[in-house]
């Protein structure tokens, strides 16, 4: 743990971003393959300065990734290539002077596991499609969906 703060800590000193996507899976993702995708991209962003928070459900991704101008859009520009995405969609790509998910190098929850009893303060737009047509005409619900999550976990 100590070396992906120290690491992260280390790439901030260039501006820092922040990029939000939607993306849909094109292929079903097994609870082993999501978590051995996870372990890859904690290792990855842990060593690039990169933090952020990715949700899965229903065949669809949102994440937010925050680090190094440079490193973030690196990254962004292979996950486009990846052929395990489609229909990826910036929701947000912005300068911030501060990180929103500096603790995890790469949170993870999959939402197809969620049951509302799990979360204190459940809200039913945790619930809605992570398409990126449920995004399209207003990218600021993702930004509110990756806080609230991050804000309901936290307790």
């Amino acid at each position: 743990m100590a070396m992906e703060t120290t690491s992260i800590e280390s790439a901030t000193e260039s501006p820092l971003i922040q990029l939000i996507y939607v993306s849909s899976a094109t292929q079903d993702f097994t609870e082993a393959e999501l978590k051995g995708l996870l372990e890859l991209s904690r290792q990855k962003n842990g060593r690039l300065g990169i933090s952020g928070l990715l949700l899965y459900k229903d065949g669809n991704f949102i994440q937010v990734l925050e680090g190094p101008e440079e490193a973030v859009l690196d990254l962004y520009h292979r996950i486009q290539k990846d052929p395990r995405h489609a229909n990826l969609l910036t929701l947000v790509h912005q300068a911030i002077d501060q990180r929103q998910f500096a603790d995890w190098s790469m949170g993870f929850h999959n939402l197809n596991k969620l049951k509302p009893e799990d979360l204190p303060g459940f809200s039913p737009f945790l619930t809605e499609p992570l398409t990126p047509q449920a995004f399209q005409q207003n990218p600021g619900r993702a930004t509110t969906l990756l806080l609230t999550f991050k804000r309901i976990t936290a307790r």
